[in-house]
């Protein structure tokens, strides 16, 4: 797989802000693999340090284990820093009902802490946004020109309305103080070291069908997303840290799926007897939406990105993992 590092190779120290997250410790490992310092940063509510086990001993690491909510002046190379990612926020379904608070005090004060440090350094900044500034989208497939069509009250808005405001922050920090920024929204991704319990559909349909259990599809199943698996994640967010532009740029894979589709393909790659169950919405997703899908023309025009791992092949890694972790009790 290409690496898209060109344009953020110097010296200094490249920041992760949730490094030892879902995606966050992904992209860690790919920095350090390209040779590059980095300070990943996470309180562990959601990120676990065993994401990062594969390279705690690195000389290139340092974890810290903080709230992006406080200041981060104390952090050790702080001043030293060349790129910001943010992807400080928790993000599944089960989250929102559980520390809705917190989300939304990750999106304000953590983004306006993490800008700051991007403008002491003049470091490159990227936002990690997400899809769900689309909202329940009224045009199929979105591009970034599209407003969205939010519930700013309902149930989801806790994150949903944290990652427009932190778009609205790091716009204002590019405006006023000249920060160079970049805004990713994210589409729907998957990969090793989902929580199996964060309520994902990946991450639940996978650990059931490994346990022989029902995979519980909430709704009719017939919901649209468009899956992009976490090592062209990763790829997209260096590229676009590379390109040097603004954005916004959708980064996410342009195939659609329906949830009964992923299903059914988990439930005959696990090799697995589990039935599909449908089963109510849940109060958390309710005002979930019907469809999902990116148009990607602006990342893959000006950041020269694109996706290449297939859904089968994706999730054929993700089960791989899925089950070596349950043969290990984890």
């Amino acid at each position: 797989m290409p690496r898209y590092t060109a344009g953020i190779m110097g010296g200094r120290r490249v920041l992760v802000a949730g490094g030892a997250g879902f995606i966050g410790s992904h992209l860690v490992e790919r920095l350090l693999a390209d040779g590059r310092p980095v300070i990943a940063v996470d309180n562990l509510v959601t990120g676990r340090r065993e994401n990062l086990a594969a390279v705690l001993g690195s000389p290139g690491l340092t974890l810290v284990e903080h709230d992006v909510c406080d200041p981060l002046d104390a952090i050790d190379g702080i001043d030293d820093v060349e790129v910001v990612f943010n992807l400080a926020s928790p993000a599944s379904p089960s989250d929102f009902l559980r520390i809705p608070l917190e989300i939304m005090r990750t999106g304000a004060d953590g983004t306006r802490h993490l800008l700051d440090v991007a403008h002491r350094n003049r470091a490159r900044y990227v936002q990690a946004s997400t899809s769900e500034v689309y909202g329940d989208p009224e045009i199929h497939p979105q591009t970034e020109a599209y407003l969205g069509n939010v519930d700013c009250i309902g149930p989801r808005s806790c994150y949903d309305e944290a990652k427009r405001y932190g778009e609205a922050l790091t716009m204002s920090y590019r405006r006023f103080h000249g920060v160079d920024t970049a805004i990713v929204r994210i589409f729907n991704t998957y990969g090793p070291r989902m929580r199996p319990d964060d309520g994902r559909v990946m991450s639940t349909f996978i650990d059931q069908g490994l346990r022989g259990e029902p995979l519980t599809v909430f709704g009719d199943g017939c919901q649209t997303r468009s899956y992009l698996y976490v090592d062209d994640q990763v790829s997209g967010l260096i590229a676009v840290a590379a390109c040097g532009e603004p954005g916004p740029f959708n980064v996410g894979m342009p195939a659609e799926h329906s949830v009964l589709d992923v299903a059914t393909m988990v439930v005959e790659l696990c090799g697995s007897s589990s039935e599909i169950r449908l089963l109510p919405l849940p109060p958390e997703r309710q005002g979930d939406p019907r469809c999902r899908r990116p148009d990607i023309s602006r990342v893959v025009e000006t950041c020269g990105w694109s996706p290449e791992v297939a859904l089968v092949d994706g999730l054929g890694r993700m089960i791989d993992d899925a089950r070596a972790a349950l043969a290990r009790g984890r």
